[in-house]
């Protein structure tokens, strides 16, 4: 594999560091700063996947018949770079990355054309509906029903855990349309409009909150709602083939980006002297975690350029998303757990940031963001099937186990 840069992809380099230069404004940049990613208010979120739809930036994954901008892996990396490198929020992936793939390949040419464009376009918001009460990791046993009523669907029920659905038009839900057979049998994919009647979304609070009246999750309830029968992506009882092809790319996102940057952070929070003691980056022990780190996050960085090399010659990524998802988080979980050890004390308590707020964080300002992130992170091993599922999936279908 060629690692080295061309000419054009060093221009194209230029052109997204001119990018963030004009777009990525001091406001965001603060924010992002005090670890708000999760957490900007969705006119935050919206204004920077304007600027990225207005590029033609915001769906560097799609094909080009689609409205992708065609780029090579390596565009694609070096984009991914920059932006970590910069601290660049987010772009929301429910429906970029996760419901548009199962649209372009399972759904009909109508509903191609109805909702690709509105989420190319950033004009639409997604939220996924796939865990419930009782059926996390365990999908196949989820309860949520949808009646064949002739036209429509019924549909009585919940889903939890739903990032973001207090801003979201739409959810694409998996709901069980039968209770014959294997569980695997009776599920179906349904895209539901969020304004329809007999949904109500109930926020989770969580013990991470970083700002004031932040919120990340939410219980969706579904009582008595009409689904109409265009909005079922392919065939009745075919949904959990959708939903594993789905979750290659909720599994399957680069870490090594994001993950050098917080290993950076850790690097500058332990260089830095605290009430005249020696930094704790000055302490062997310590220096040897961060040294096995770096080198472990080089290593799932060379795996995904392999990994994506593969995704241009135009395969699926298959099995091997469970590995970069299991590598990627339980990594991540472990640069969170050495910032928590260099901050030592000043991470507990922490306090929330509040817009404006007048009184003197708690320790230093530095720490501030360190242990909500540690809490939010306990999460990552979870979401998108957790890590003990991912591995039963490399064994069996990697290893042949």
């Amino acid at each position: 594999m060629d690692l080295s840069f061309t000419a054009q992809d060093n221009s194209f380099r230029d052109e997204v560091r001119q990018f963030l230069a004009d777009e990525f404004d001091d406001d965001l940049k603060q924010k992002m700063a005090e670890n708000r990613n999760s957490y900007l208010p969705k006119a935050d979120h919206v204004r920077w996947q304007d600027a990225l739809a207005k590029k033609g930036w915001l769906t560097p994954n799609w094909p080009v018949e689609h409205g992708g901008p065609g780029w090579t892996t390596t565009q694609k990396y070096v984009f991914d770079t920059e932006m970590a490198n910069a601290n660049a929020p987010g772009v929301v992936p429910f429906g970029i990355s996760m419901c548009a793939p199962v649209i372009m390949k399972f759904g009909s040419e109508e509903q191609k054309q109805r909702f690709l464009p509105d989420i190319r376009e950033n004009k639409v918001w997604w939220c996924q509906g796939y865990s419930e009460p009782g059926s996390g990791s365990d999908l196949a046993s989820l309860q949520m029903k949808a009646e064949d009523k002739g036209d429509h669907f019924l549909c009585n029920g919940s889903k939890i855990w739903t990032t973001l659905a207090q801003y979201a038009d739409w959810i694409f839900c998996l709901v069980r349309t039968s209770t014959s057979g294997k569980p695997q049998e009776g599920i179906s994919f349904l895209l539901i409009d969020m304004k329809s009647d007999g949904i109500t979304v109930d926020p989770i609070q969580t013990l991470d909150l970083p700002v004031k009246g932040a919120q990340e999750v939410n219980q969706v309830f579904f009582n008595d709602v009409k689904v109409p029968k265009e909005n079922l992506i392919g065939e009745v009882n075919k949904g959990w083939t959708y939903a594993k092809y789905l979750l290659e790319f909720e599994r399957g996102n680069a870490y090594a980006g994001r993950l050098k940057r917080g290993l950076e952070k850790v690097r500058a929070i332990a260089s830095k002297e605290v009430d005249g003691q020696e930094p704790v980056i000055s302490n062997a022990a310590f220096n040897a975690k961060l040294a096995r780190l770096e080198i472990a996050i080089q290593a799932l960085e060379m795996t995904e350029l392999r990994i994506l090399s593969k995704l241009t010659s135009g395969q699926n990524m298959g099995p091997e998303s469970s590995l970069m998802k299991c590598r990627g988080t339980d990594l991540y979980q472990e640069v969170v757990e050495l910032a928590l050890e260099a901050v030592g004390t000043y991470s507990m308590p922490f306090t929330p940031l509040y817009p404006g707020q007048n009184e003197e964080p708690i320790g230093a300002d530095y720490a501030s963001g360190v242990a909500p992130r540690y809490f939010n992170a306990r999460k990552v091993s979870i979401y998108g099937g957790s890590n003990e599922i991912q591995r039963n999936i490399m064994a069996k279908l990697i290893l042949g186990l």
